[in-house]
């Protein structure tokens, strides 16, 4: 009878849970072992095993096979569960430590199992089965779009149900600020991450992934999901504003007006998708400059220079166009920079154009000094890039010669003056440097070593407070500095300055 009665239990619950039938008799294999276990005063080990075509189990006592212990003197920590290998090997000769000798033992009834105890292994081992079930089934679709309705609301977080029986989860931190939701609302996000848990949800959802965006134009634009545009970039500031880079295969294609749709329909519904966020749809350009530029749209740019070393682009703009190229809280300039890669900088263009007029009539006198050239020279020299005497002096003759109007003699002559010039400067800086005594607190402060120090002094910072009025720019030149510790010197010279501002407060 409870032969027929497990075969029907291991049915029934395959059927209704749609799971292996071999994973229920698993979970009744475990329930009998612990009825078994259970039944015994001391704690021991034991395994059932139900035969799948009739029903019958055997019960089987298992002590695991342990090498012997030198701190206990060789006893076993567990003896109702444990036996040493020696007396293992007297009966089994290929026995190895930690396999298990078996003994059948009296085995429970299935009507005798406690109930709750059968109950729960059950549950367990179905709940387990499921969840693995569902991290199979979506592990090959991160990445994708899904749809799901709103089950739950938990402190800002969503439940989605994706339907049969599988939820979704998006953290209050994935979803767009401010959006409405509420349960029974059909909502997408985007599969980011499937995690194989015994507890808590599996299936990680986000409506604020850059990548949400893209998967939806796909959606809404067929020339993208057809693979005759490419979105190449996209940026985001989720419920507010957003740019995506696009560009075509087809030259007959235009990329932007295809992802705008007629009247604006198909860029309208990806912003309808995602609460309103409003969408600039951005041509790509191989041109890393143009590309900047076109990343700042709507704003018009008269200027840009690139520093590739530091990969940031100084874009400038006419004043009345300040506002709009920086956006509401650095929005626009922020999601170019997002959207390109490179650090944007946003300066007016008069006081960029006063700044580079006033560096280039700066080296140009320095021109003028260092070589005893004239004004037409000197303009000449900065035309062409020379930024300091360092480069004329060590730049092939063969490219000098390239300069129009420069002959042999005229380049010689430039050359070695320059070569002149940089010779006094490394005199003159060295004496300035042994000269030079930094104070007594810029040398004890944290950080500073006395070379560096009488450095700077030679460089006219001498004191602390003059370090703490340097930008970090402004002190890389020193020799063996970077980034990061000239920012930290930076800021101890900056300490006495707080200090006195809570002492005023």
């Amino acid at each position: 009878m409870e032969n027929k009665e497990i075969l029907l239990v291991a049915d029934v619950f395959a059927n209704e849970k749609d799971i292996e039938k071999d994973i229920v008799f698993q979970a009744l294999e475990s329930a009998l072992a612990a009825a078994a276990i259970k039944r015994h005063e001391n704690q021991i080990n034991a395994r059932v095993e139900i035969d799948r075509n009739t029903g019958g189990y055997i019960t089987y006592r298992r002590w695991e096979v342990m090498a012997e212990n030198s701190e206990i003197n060789g006893d076993l920590e567990f003896p109702e569960s444990q036996t040493l290998l020696e007396v293992a090997k007297i009966d089994d000769p290929d026995i190895e430590v930690g396999d298990f000798v078996e003994e059948e033992i009296e085995s429970v009834t299935f009507c005798r199992i406690a109930a709750q105890t059968a109950k729960q292994v059950i549950i367990q081992k179905i709940r387990e089965a499921e969840r693995k079930k569902v991290v199979e089934a979506y592990e090959d679709r991160v990445g994708e779009l899904i749809t799901g309705t709103v089950k739950r609301l938990e402190k800002g977080s969503v439940y989605l149900d994706l339907g049969g029986h599988v939820e979704a989860y998006i953290a209050r931190e994935d979803m767009i600020p401010r959006e409405s939701i509420r349960i029974g609302d059909r909502v997408r996000g985007y599969l980011k991450e499937v995690r194989s848990e015994i507890r808590g949800p599996q299936l990680f959802v986000s409506r604020s992934a850059s990548e949400l965006l893209i998967a939806l134009f796909k959606l809404e634009v067929p020339e993208v999901g057809e693979g005759l545009i490419d979105i190449l970039a996209a940026a985001r500031d989720p419920g507010s504003r957003a740019k995506i880079a696009v560009r075509s295969n087809d030259p007959r294609l235009d990329p932007v007006g295809a992802c705008v749709g007629m009247r604006g329909s198909r860029v309208q519904a990806v912003s309808n998708e995602l609460a309103g966020e409003r969408v600039d749809i951005i041509l790509w350009n191989d041109n890393e400059a143009q590309f900047v530029i076109n990343a700042m749209s709507p704003a018009e740019i008269e200027s840009i220079i690139l520093d590739e070393d530091k990969h940031s682009i100084d874009v400038s703009v006419a004043t009345d166009n300040l506002s709009q190229a920086i956006g509401r809280g650095g929005q626009n300039v922020r999601l170019a920079t997002e959207l390109t890669g490179w650090e944007l900088n946003v300066l007016d263009a008069s006081e960029a154009k006063a700044a580079s007029d006033e560096e280039i009539n700066k080296i140009k006198q320095e021109f003028i000094d260092q070589l005893d050239v004239d004004d037409e020279i000197a303009d000449v020299l900065v035309e062409v890039g020379f930024s300091n005497v360092e480069e004329i002096a060590y730049i092939p003759i063969e490219e000098m010669m390239e300069i129009e109007g420069f002959d042999e003699e005229l380049v010689e002559a430039l050359r070695s003056r320059a070569k002149d010039a940089v010779l006094i400067n490394a005199i003159t800086s060295e004496e300035a440097i042994e000269t030079s005594e930094p104070a007594k607190d810029l040398l004890e402060m944290e950080g500073m070593d006395e070379e560096l120090a009488h450095e700077m002094a030679a460089k006219g910072i001498v004191t602390m407070e003059d370090l703490a009025e340097q930008a970090v720019d402004d002190i890389l030149v020193f020799l063996g500095m970077d980034e990061e510790r000239a920012g930290k010197l930076i800021m101890k010279a900056r300490e006495p300055w707080f200090v006195n501002e809570e002492g005023e407060g």
